[in-house]
């Protein structure tokens, strides 16, 4: 179904790609790209659906088979009613402003009978569980709502392959699991699988596959059965995830002595005549990770924006050191991580995007020269951000953060779509960050991450 024969790719003006790949993914089959962040595994899937070279050029060579017919053979437009694409940004992916037409527009595109978009439309709505969502705007929609409604809008077109780019990337435990069915009962009417994923655990009973890409290049295949042998030493050593299911940690609620660094007393927050959430209230000492959890559209992202001062509450407080903080103050005290990385940074390099808005003592352009080399960004210390993976941005975001100074850091899905290995160095670097006096508030579905270093869960229930 999928063939790649000696292929090659190089992106123009960057060292980074692909180099003589061969795979060949069976009709029927479920094959999982994996290994750590920004060594080609995104490139294969872009191969696939044609937006490699066709939007990222580069130099290609090779061969590479869709259904039989060379990738070359035909147009890109009509490559997407065989191949369906799931990108780790649902955003990119968006052409209308609210969700149904957002899961219709595929089938309107290539001019599907009107009867039968509404029919497919509503099927995958149903499927997805989005019918609470059908008057809602997509921009207010959470990460894994948007995300759900991308699968949908794919689902919606019944192509024959499906590539995905970490699809659980912001998706909470039941959105993962509802996802993980519906690719199951995909294969099972002969539909092909390939997904790019970091998060193994949930594909060992999907997947017939997995091949390891590092350096650019296929290192390995090897079976589920094969995976789960793997020793937690050899899974760091890879920097591959754990191979089997984190169960939900209990984790008590923040608790401390003094005066709270935060507090939120009685927060409510209402947008567009919808309650998102009502009355919380919650307590923050120094020291201390808190783990922000909930499921998708509970309104974790809202909350963040509020305590850094980028958005307000329809009624309630926010205090640091026991007085209540204005919006401004929040904003010089409190720094927000988005889960959204695209839109955040604002200087033409890496190193300068770093030093943003902080003073340039030698202490801190050591220590931003460290947070490089740790998160292995140090190769980039002068490229555009723009020219990151997404992973490597996240990592950026994280370590803006860490060098900002101020004493309240909110993280946002910070280990979305990384790897076992940078998730691990994250979880190390916040655990220093807290031990230096911060205050911390991880807003995740990553039970890896949790156990890896947060002291405290707090549930929002919206």
């Amino acid at each position: 179904m999928i063939r790649f024969e000696h292929v090659n790719f190089q992106y123009a003006g960057s060292e980074t790609g692909v180099t003589d790949i061969c795979l060949h993914v069976r009709k029927g089959e479920c094959v999982v790209l994996t290994g750590p962040s920004g060594n080609g595994k995104t490139t294969l899937i872009r191969l696939v659906n044609g937006l490699v070279p066709a939007f990222y050029t580069g130099r290609f060579s090779g061969c590479i088979q869709i259904d039989g017919k060379d990738r070359n053979s035909e147009p890109l437009w009509k490559r997407g009613k065989t191949v369906g694409s799931v990108f780790q940004d649902p955003g990119s992916q968006f052409f209308s402003s609210e969700m149904p037409g957002e899961v219709a527009f595929s089938c309107e595109n290539y001019g599907f009978p009107h009867e039968k978009i509404v029919l497919q439309t509503d099927a995958a709505i149903r499927r997805f569980h989005l019918e609470h969502l059908r008057s809602r705007p997509l921009d207010v929609l959470s990460s894994g709502e948007k995300q759900r409604t991308a699968v949908a809008s794919v689902y919606a077109m019944n192509p024959p392959i499906y590539v995905c780019d970490e699809p659980t990337a912001n998706l909470d435990g039941k959105g993962i699991e509802e996802l993980r069915e519906v690719l199951q009962s995909l294969k099972q009417e002969g539909c092909t699988l390939l997904i790019a994923e970091h998060r193994l655990s949930w594909m060992m009973d999907l997947a017939d596959r997995f091949v390891y890409i590092r350096d650019g290049a296929t290192q390995w295949e090897r079976t589920p059965e094969q995976m789960r042998r793997l020793s937690s030493e050899s899974l760091e050593q890879l920097e591959l995830r754990a191979v089997r299911q984190y169960r939900s940690t209990r984790l008590s609620s923040p608790t401390g002595i003094g005066t709270p660094i935060l507090y939120l007393r009685g927060l409510s927050c209402k947008r567009r005549n919808h309650t998102i959430w009502e009355n919380l209230n919650l307590a923050a000492w120094a020291g201390q990770i808190i783990a922000v959890t909930g499921h998708n559209g509970a309104g974790k992202t809202t909350l963040a924006k509020i305590v850094a001062g980028l958005e307000r509450p329809s009624k309630g407080g926010i205090f640091l050191h026991g007085r209540k903080a204005s919006p401004v103050q929040r904003r010089k005290s409190c720094w927000y991580s988005s889960n959204d990385t695209g839109t955040q940074f604002f200087t033409n390099s890496v190193t300068e995007e770093l030093l943003l808005g902080v003073s340039r003592t030698e202490e801190r352009l050591e220590k931003a020269r460290n947070l490089l080399k740790r998160f292995g960004l140090y190769p980039y210390k002068d490229a555009h951000p723009a020219v990151l993976s997404g992973g490597q941005k996240q990592r950026l975001s994280i370590a803006c953060g860490l060098l900002s100074g101020r004493e309240v850091l909110l993280f946002d899905e910070p280990t979305s779509g990384l790897d076992g290995g940078n998730m691990r160095k994250i979880a190390s670097a916040l655990a220093e960050a807290a031990a230096g006096g911060k205050t911390i508030l991880v807003i995740t579905h990553d039970e890896e991450l949790i156990q890896a270093c947060c002291d405290f869960r707090w549930e929002l229930i919206g």
